[in-house]
């Protein structure tokens, strides 16, 4: 009878969320902004990643950031060295971001003219997965140094995502990660999902991630326009 309450009580956690989600997205496509949420493990080098990806497309776009985490504010101030609006969210103990939370930091922008809302959710590959935040998709950032077993044991953020981004590239020689064996099984659970190799530190594989994140943003205006 306890799983059967907690099973309800999840369903209707989802629910609930997916009416705020659905708020965020019509706000999103009404102010012609296109809305990533970066997931991936503690250590995987999302703000990293996010750094690099400011750093070639903010003078091309206008681009902000809300910044998931448990505690502290460390990410968003390394975001806001880059000029970039940003604003944390603290869960306080909560594992993932949910689109109630997003919601009601949205006012905190100025939306005349932003093309591109990037929000780095908590460190977790298991509980943002299924928590849509209004997103038009979801990029997973997995470093190489995690293991070849990552995307078969956390399938859910594989099969939800539109984009991995395999990090951390250039330690690949450093470790026993078996990559044809990671990206097969990345494949299996997602036919359809784009994979990136990059390296945050040497730059290897950055600039293709950026371009095609250009487009993105250019196909959501054109579209949205």
């Amino acid at each position: 009878m306890s799983s059967q309450r907690e099973i309800a009580v999840m369903a209707n956690l989802l629910q609930n969320n997916d009416i705020h989600a659905e708020i965020n997205r019509k706000h999103f496509e009404h102010n012609n902004c296109l809305a990533v949420n970066m997931i991936g493990s503690p250590g995987a080098g999302k703000t990293t990643l996010l750094e690099r990806t400011l750093s070639h497309l903010k003078e091309k776009h206008s681009i902000a950031v809300i910044e998931g985490d448990i505690f502290t504010s460390r990410d968003a101030d390394r975001i806001a060295q880059h000029d970039i609006p940003v604003v944390q969210i603290n869960t306080g103990g909560g594992c993932h971001l949910d689109s109630k939370m997003v919601e009601k930091v949205l006012p905190e922008f100025q939306w005349d003219n932003l093309d591109l809302m990037i929000i780095e959710n908590v460190g977790n590959l298991v509980c943002p997965a299924d928590f849509d935040l209004g997103e038009e998709f979801k990029v997973v950032v997995l470093s190489v140094v995690e293991g070849d077993d990552k995307p078969a044991k956390y399938p859910v953020i594989f099969r939800n995502s539109k984009v991995a981004v395999l990090n951390k590239m250039d330690l690949l020689a450093l470790v026993e990660t078996d990559l044809d064996a990671m990206k097969k099984d990345i494949f299996n659970i997602n036919p359809e999902i784009k994979i990136f190799e990059v390296s945050c530190r040497t730059g290897e594989g950055l600039q293709e991630w950026v371009q095609w994140l250009d487009e993105q943003v250019r196909q959501a205006k054109g579209k949205n326009a």
